[in-house]
């Protein structure tokens, strides 16, 4: 639908700007109060609809994903950047949501638990909460919104979503597989547009019940202080500052292909990004020296072209984000061990390309070692210790994710134990969580909901408790129960 202002804007290609993949509404405040609207008007019908056939509508949007898939995924890579098989897995974790939400239709359960007086029965049930305000970043621009979407339709909301505005193409073909599997008119609305345009006032609808937001913790704090007035549910997941603990012990290869993946699959462009990496001194020499031989032989380019390692970052703004914290880090006297300059000429002429980039001997201080670059940034930090590691690992703002890497299961419990985070890998890098476990951090990261499983139908539900007294009398809960 158009904008009521009619503005538009282009999206282009972050490796090739001269390619604009799509031109979108420029929406603004009257569209969002058209959305609303719209999402509340359709909510009792939707809301009645059994759960059971609101998940077979979700099954067969699955089934059409499915069928889908390689298109849709050289969609996100020229909007986005990220290397096809990247974008391949975007959409498969969309499936795979989808899928799995699509069974909650059939599962939604309760509790029932005998009464403490006789001829009582008690149950609970979930609610929907009503209209869903949903607002998602550029760097999963698909599976993202599912994890939001999903739930909160098969629990019987209706959704506004507003999708980045780096990348609104991919939402747009996930709103229309929903279309094409059955979703009735009004009970998933978007609208594309900035957040001062659309998110804010979005956020502050009165018609919106739960808002769920994905992005920088300094808007997350934003979304909060929006939503706190009128106590609406809030739910945030925000940045992350995820390491990798290399112990003595360790498998350096195995080690190496995860701080490789970890530090630059997406272009470092991940919450879960292993931005920070501690290396135990024993093996710190040898691993650094591998890491940056691995690191050296990536190959970035334009992600739809056969061998491509690394994409580009999403805009310029990032960019020079990165170019910033490269600064930062040579001021503070970090020792680089590759990258740190941006790519132009030849293929890199029209794209936003920095090179991976590697920090040595870098300190826990360093705002390298403690800020989320987001960027294919990765800060190494020699340690004499597990407890050191974890001392480490511990000290910054956020926590999302992180792993270890050892052949001593005492090691391994002890790490999974003590990090304060929402997320624990033991040999494996800090992302590739999987839809059918929770996803979210502590502190800094979030506000205590979780996405994915079945803790993301908390977010989008509300719980009611039902008593019923077929005892014929007045029975007093707590006084009428004997001695």
């Amino acid at each position: 639908m158009d904008a009521v202002s009619g503005r538009t804007f282009e999206n282009r290609n972050p490796a090739d700007t001269r390619e604009v993949v799509g031109t979108f509404a420029e929406s603004g405040p009257e569209d969002v109060q058209r959305a609303v609207a719209a999402a509340r008007d359709a909510f009792p019908r939707w809301r009645a609809v059994a759960a059971p056939k609101r998940g077979e509508i979700l099954f067969r949007a699955a089934e059409i994903l499915v069928k889908r898939k390689e298109e849709i995924s050289r969609d996100m890579t020229r909007e986005m950047g990220k290397v096809l098989a990247e974008t391949r897995g975007d959409v498969q974790e969309a499936i795979d949501m989808t899928y799995y939400m699509a069974g909650e239709g059939r599962r939604q359960f309760g509790q029932t638990t005998p009464s403490e007086l006789p001829d009582k029965f008690q149950m609970s049930v979930r609610m929907p909460v009503g209209v869903a305000g949903l607002i998602t970043p550029w760097n999963f621009p698909m599976a993202i919104p599912s994890w939001k979407m999903m739930p909160a339709l098969v629990l019987g909301n209706t959704v506004v979503i507003k999708p980045a505005t780096d990348t609104p193409l991919s939402v747009v073909n996930l709103v229309k597989v929903l279309e094409e599997a059955g979703l009735p008119a009004g009970v998933v609305n978007m609208v594309t547009g900035g957040g001062a345009e659309v998110g804010e006032p979005l956020m502050r609808h009165q018609d919106v019940g739960v808002v769920s937001f994905t992005g920088s913790t300094g808007v997350g704090r934003k979304v909060s202080e929006a939503c706190a007035p009128a106590f609406k549910h809030c739910h945030l997941e925000m940045g992350g500052k995820n390491i990798i603990m290399v112990m003595d012990d360790a498998r350096l290869d195995l080690a190496v292909d995860g701080a490789v993946w970890g530090g630059f699959g997406t272009t470092g462009q991940r919450c879960t990004a292993a931005s920070r990496i501690a290396v135990h001194k024993k093996v710190y020499p040898e691993f650094a020296a591998r890491f940056v031989e691995r690191t050296k032989a990536l190959r970035v380019g334009n992600g739809l072209e056969p061998g491509i390692d690394m994409g580009p970052c999403i805009n310029e703004s990032q960019r020079r984000t990165v170019e910033k914290y490269v600064e930062i880090a040579k001021g503070e006297r970090a020792k680089l061990l590759c990258g740190g300059h941006r790519l132009e000429g030849g293929a890199w002429t029209h794209g936003f390309f920095h090179e991976p980039t590697i920090f040595g001997d870098c300190s826990p201080a360093m705002r390298i070692s403690r800020e989320e670059v987001f960027g294919p940034v990765v800060a190494v930090i020699p340690v004499d210790s597990l407890e050191e590691a974890i001392e480490v690992g511990n000290s910054v703002e956020y926590g999302l994710s992180a792993s270890i890497y050892t052949q001593d299961i005492n090691k391994a419990f002890t790490a999974m134990r003590e990090m304060y985070t929402g997320i624990f890998y033991v040999n494996a890098p800090t992302i590739g969580a999987e839809t059918h476990l929770p996803f979210g951090g502590t502190k800094n990261t979030g506000n205590g909901h979780r996405e994915a499983c079945v803790q993301a139908l908390e977010v989008f539900g509300e719980w009611k408790s039902i008593y019923i007294d077929y005892s014929g009398h007045l029975q007093r809960a707590q006084i009428d129960t004997g001695e």
